[in-house]
C-alpha cells in the first residue's frame, strides 16, 4: 500500500528486455539510481513504487536498486518506454504508524493516459489527460483522488464524452515529481481511487444480481414484490 506522496526522484540506469542474471529472473528488468534516501532500510523483496507501479526489489546497493518487470506490467504501464537517464517517481510501501498524507494507492496501474494539453496559470500548471480505457471514467470524479505516475492528485474536471480529465499542480509539487519534465503526447500511469472501484463493483453486483440468475439482485426483488401485489389485486 502507498500514499501517492513521492519520496524522491531517481533516474533510470538501465532497462533490460532480457536480464539473465539471478536478480533479473530471465525477464525484463529496470535499474534505478539516485535512490539513496529510500534504501537505508531496504531489504530484498521489499515493494517500491516506480511511477506509481508497485514493484519488488531484487537487488540493491546504497544508491541503486533493481526490479523485475512482468509482461502485464509492460503492457499496462509506461515503464517500457523509459530510457537511460529518465527521471522516475519513487515511493516506498507505507510503514505502519506513519502519517498518511495522500490517499489509498495500491500501486496497481489501471491504464495509461496521454497528456493532451498543458496550461500554466500563475505559479501552477493545468494538465488535461485523455484516458486510454474509457471504462475508467466511471471512477474518475471531480474533486476525487487519482494517482498520476504515482502522485496523489485531485481531479478538477471530467469530460466523459471526450474521455479526458484535468488536474492542477502547485509549485511545490512541480519540483518534487516527474510530471513537469513531460510534454504533450507523453503517457503517464493512472490508478483511479480504489475505494470508488470497490463501491462500483458492489453496487453493480447488487443491482444486476451477483450470479445473473433469477431471484437475485434488487431488480428481481422488485419484480417479486410487483407480482405479489398484482396477485392480491386479483
Amino acid at each position: 500500500m502507498f500514499t501517492g506522496i513521492i519520496e524522491c526522484m531517481g533516474r533510470v540506469v538501465e532497462f533490460t528486455r532480457l536480464d539473465t542474471t539471478e536478480a533479473g529472473g530471465n525477464g525484463a528488468s529496470l535499474a534505478i539510481s539516485g535512490a539513496r534516501d529510500i534504501l537505508n532500510d531496504c531489504h530484498l523483496g521489499d515493494s517500491i513504487a516506480i511511477n506509481g507501479t508497485c514493484l519488488t526489489v531484487t537487488e540493491f546497493t546504497e544508491d541503486t536498486f533493481k526490479v523485475g518487470l512482468a509482461p502485464e506490467t509492460l503492457s499496462r504501464t509506461n515503464l517500457g518506454q523509459l530510457q537511460t537517464g529518465d527521471p522516475v517517481n519513487l515511493e516506498r510501501a507505507l510503514a505502519a504508524g506513519h502519517r498518511f498524507g495522500g490517499h489509498f494507492v495500491q500501486g496497481h496501474i489501471d491504464a495509461t493516459a496521454e497528456i493532451i494539453e498543458i496550461t500554466p496559470e500563475e505559479n501552477s500548471i493545468w494538465y488535461k489527460l485523455r484516458v486510454s480505457d474509457p471504462g475508467l471514467l466511471h471512477s474518475i470524479i471531480p474533486k476525487g483522488f487519482i494517482a498520476v505516475d504515482g502522485t496523489s492528485l485531485t481531479v478538477c474536471d471530467v469530460n466523459d464524452e471526450e474521455r479526458w480529465f484535468t488536474i492542477m499542480m502547485i509549485a511545490y509539487t512541480q519540483t518534487h515529481v516527474v510530471m513537469p519534465t513531460k510534454s504533450v503526447g507523453s503517457l503517464v500511469n493512472i490508478e483511479v481511487d480504489m475505494l470508488g472501484k470497490y463501491v462500483e463493483k458492489v453496487t453493480t453486483s447488487i443491482l444486476r444480481g451477483t450470479s445473473g440468475a433469477e431471484g437475485t439482485g434488487i431488480s428481481s426483488e422488485i419484480e417479486r414484490v410487483v407480482r405479489r401485489v398484482l396477485q392480491k389485486d386479483h
